[in-house]
């Protein structure tokens, strides 16, 4: 299969005509003109591709949200596909399905949260001014009364001479934290010590009872407290235990909601290190701060609403024909879901989710048909998954790592594709955890055999490392890498624009228009032959 690498990365950056629009003109183009656009000759192999996209990405699709029934007709069309190809069934009794048993939860109800200062009264923390409330997948009813012991970021990485513990013990405490990680810590470290769930499981060891997540001067600016309000009561999604209830990676310490900066500042009066100090030097780059304990305790009562979901990953096996190799198996992952229907934006209210990610699913179904007309299997198996739920957390992909359809201990590597911008000829590849097993030498003998460069992580304060599916194989020890096409000469401009402007949008569509930047889609694309 490694041999094969090179072709699977060309696959995940072709270009195959899916132009991307720039902001809205302020007339729609005809739709003679769109038809011209989507139905434009194509050479054939481009033409395979780009047909997959306009089936899955099209109106009648929905937007494919995980545990719909559209999701339900992309993931039979994606292993009819695979069937098509020649892969055998990799689900559940025979089929290419693995059935995802999901949970969707969130807040029922506003909740509350009290604070009473060492030796004053009680008083209420206000909704939507000092508090968000969390929800937990575990249990219809989360009542925690305790200390709060403020730990920085929250991280314990004794490699990067950080310990946010330091001094303090938080056994059977909340602990509060900002969120992600300081941005002196190299790029994929700090995405991984900066998610929030990570940093549970650290609180859970240490006997922590519960998290609170902090807003900080950089959240605020991202993100601000007002805007999280407005979505305080939207649903999530986890998958379900054998009892129903939803995982969740830290049980014994749930999340128990957000603090704005207002919030915070009462928890923290007459706290030994000030409000304002702490505020001072979360805006320092190499914030290093020092764990305190804070007077007073918090009161917290969350109550949960769950529902059951079922969705599924499809896999397809391709068997290795190498006797000592073929019970090793790689795994090739891309999401089949995205985020259904919403917000109407120019009138249109289906997120379509053409290049996030129907363009990683046909890279799949194609790499598939590659292999089937070489005649030639691979040493190693290669297990094609589509996963869904990526756009909830990382659920599927989470899933299948937990509970895989094969052995686990076979699983040896883990290659992702998802949402690579086709807008443009690449000059370079960025490969997420190529450095961090094995599998990087074969991504650069696959990137030298293409011709082109490995470029590093160009937005290390976005955190995408622990944002796509192969972080779940990485959980499980899993060598894994993720693929993008990369940002030399015109990729910045093209990656920049889809960001700003269709990064789930309904815009993420087949036949917009071509951008003002000069970008344009072409027939043409890098190929190994």
């Amino acid at each position: 299969m490694f041999r094969r690498f090179a072709f699977l990365l060309a696959l995940s950056a072709s270009s195959i005509a899916i132009a991307q629009q720039a902001p809205a003109p302020a007339a729609a183009p005809a739709p003679a003109e769109v038809n011209a656009r989507i139905n434009a000759a194509l050479p054939e192999a481009e033409a395979a591709m780009k047909s997959h996209v306009m089936f899955l990405a099209s109106d009648a699709m929905q937007g494919r949200e995980a545990g719909s029934a559209t999701y339900d007709v992309a993931a039979q069309y994606v292993a009819s596909q695979f069937y098509a190809q020649g892969l055998r069934p990799a689900g559940d009794a025979g089929s290419y399905l693995q059935t995802v048993p999901l949970v969707s939860y969130k807040a029922a109800d506003k909740g509350s949260f009290g604070w009473t200062a060492r030796g004053g009264a009680a008083q209420a923390l206000v909704f939507g001014e000092d508090y968000l409330p969390g929800a937990d997948p575990s249990r219809a009813t989360t009542t925690i009364d305790a200390p709060v012991v403020f730990v920085g970021y929250g991280i314990d990485a004794p490699g990067f001479g950080r310990d946010d513990y330091a001094g303090v013990d938080v056994r059977g405490k909340v602990v509060a934290f900002f969120s992600g990680a300081p941005a002196g810590m190299p790029g994929e470290e700090r995405a991984h010590f900066g998610n929030a769930a990570n940093k549970a499981v650290t609180a859970e060891a240490k006997g922590a009872v519960g998290v609170i997540l902090l807003e900080s001067p950089t959240s605020a600016k991202v993100r601000p407290f007002s805007r999280l309000v407005e979505g305080w009561d939207h649903a999530r999604m986890t998958w379900a235990n054998a009892d129903g209830t939803g995982f969740f990676a830290a049980p014994k310490t749930p999340s128990l909601g957000t603090l704005s900066m207002k919030g915070a500042e009462k928890l923290f009066a007459g706290a030994r290190t000030p409000w304002s100090k702490v505020v001072a030097t979360a805006e320092s780059k190499a914030a290093k701060f020092r764990a305190v304990e804070l007077p007073g305790r918090l009161s917290v009562k969350l109550t949960t609403e769950t529902k059951p979901v079922t969705s599924y990953n499809v896999a397809g096996m391709l068997p290795g024909s190498d006797p000592k190799l073929r019970d090793e198996v790689v795994v090739l992952t891309a999401h089949l879901d995205h985020v259904g229907v919403g917000t109407p934006k120019n009138g249109d209210s289906i997120y379509n989710g053409a290049m996030d990610n129907a363009v990683g699913i046909a890279a799949l179904i194609e790499e598939a048909k590659r292999f089937k007309a070489s005649g030639q299997a691979p040493k190693r198996s290669v297990l094609f998954l589509a996963v869904t739920a990526e756009e909830k957390g990382l659920v599927g992909a989470d899933y299948f790592a937990r509970h895989p359809t094969v052995p686990k201990e076979n699983l040896v590597a883990d290659v992702n594709l998802d949402m690579p911008i086709l807008t443009y000829k690449f000059e370079d590849i960025v490969a997420f955890g190529a450095d961090r097993s094995t599998l990087g030498q074969y991504v650069k003998n696959a990137a030298t055999k293409m011709g082109v460069a490995i470029s590093a992580d160009p937005m290390p304060d976005q955190g995408f490392f622990v944002r796509s599916d192969h972080y779940r194989f990485v959980q499980q020890g899993i060598p894994s890498v993720f693929v993008w096409p990369g940002t030399k000469g015109p990729g910045k401009a093209a990656f920049d624009a889809f960001l700003s402007t269709h990064y789930h949008q309904p815009s993420d569509e087949v036949g917009q228009t071509p951008p003002s930047t000069g970008l344009r889609a072409c027939a043409s694309s890098r190929r190994i032959t």
